[in-house]
């Protein structure tokens, strides 16, 4: 499991994300986890010098390859010209990014798996096309073998947004007042089931907390993920089983000017016996 964090304003994008992988296996046919590793990468610069990000959770390899090596391997054919996903600085879209990397991760990786894995994989790209003054964000996500469509969560009209996934109920219980369970629990109680999503609606109209701003700085912003990813971890660490997310939380800033830059991350080496080492993730 994950966390990710997605908080868009005016002046930037911050994503955010936990570190922890889960090893499963199948015991007495049911899934059971059987070792967590907490420094795993999930965030990404997908285009070395351009204010485009990418952010994953879900399944964390393709085959033999880890989702960090193969999202690495698709940030090298973005930059190499003459690769059919190749992005011109002077003239690109983020959609364009997006549909290349659902190509990519789909029918290129995905699709040459054998057997076709189950689960889910969520893919966040966020950033700014070339020229825009306002900055976007999609998911696309791949469940149980089924590509889904590209889904702008926050186009540049949207000034304002907090997105998230993962391990959503630390969150959603926060900002929109409400359990992912609420719905259960209406039809156990006798609401009918077509009646469900307008009733949580009306529910959010009340209870969904306000915390971002479009006018809101960096820093804050900056501050507001790191809350939100920070108070997931926290949850998930005292409920019952094991620790679905935790170790690190990795956060970056896309921008239209300063483009994409770390503001947290973890090293699995020291950087002062590697200063000229900047590409490992």
């Amino acid at each position: 499991m994950t966390i990710c964090v997605a908080v868009k304003v005016q002046d930037c994008i911050v994503f955010a994300a936990d570190s922890t992988s889960s090893l499963s296996a199948v015991v007495n046919g049911q899934q059971v986890t059987i070792n967590t590793y907490d420094h795993a990468n999930k965030l990404y610069n997908l285009r070395k010098g351009l204010p485009i990000a990418a952010m994953v959770a879900g399944i964390g390899n393709f085959g033999a390859s880890s989702i960090a090596t193969v999202s690495k391997d698709f940030r090298a054919l973005l930059s190499t010209e003459g690769s059919e996903y190749y992005v011109n600085p002077e003239n690109y879209t983020i959609e364009e990014v997006v549909q290349s990397a659902r190509k990519y991760f789909y029918e290129d990786r995905f699709k040459a798996i054998t057997p076709t894995p189950t689960g889910t994989f969520q893919c966040w790209i966020g950033g700014y096309s070339h020229g825009q003054d306002i900055g976007e964000i999609w998911r696309f996500q791949i469940d149980n073998g089924a590509l889904g469509d590209a889904v702008c969560e926050a186009d540049t009209t949207v000034t304002s947004t907090i997105s998230w996934g993962g391990a959503p109920e630390a969150i959603n219980r926060l900002v929109l007042g409400y359990s992912q369970e609420l719905g259960k629990a209406l039809v156990a109680n006798g609401m009918e089931q077509a009646k469900v999503p307008q009733a949580i609606q009306e529910i959010g109209r009340h209870t969904q907390a306000n915390l971002v701003n479009p006018a809101m700085p960096t820093a804050d912003a900056i501050d507001l993920a790191r809350f939100l990813a920070e108070t997931t971890k926290q949850f998930v660490r005292f409920l019952p089983g094991s620790n679905s997310v935790g170790g690190n939380i990795d956060i970056a800033t896309i921008t239209k000017h300063e483009n994409f830059k770390w503001v947290a991350r973890k090293h699995f080496y020291s950087p002062s016996l590697n200063p000229l080492e900047t590409d490992h993730a």
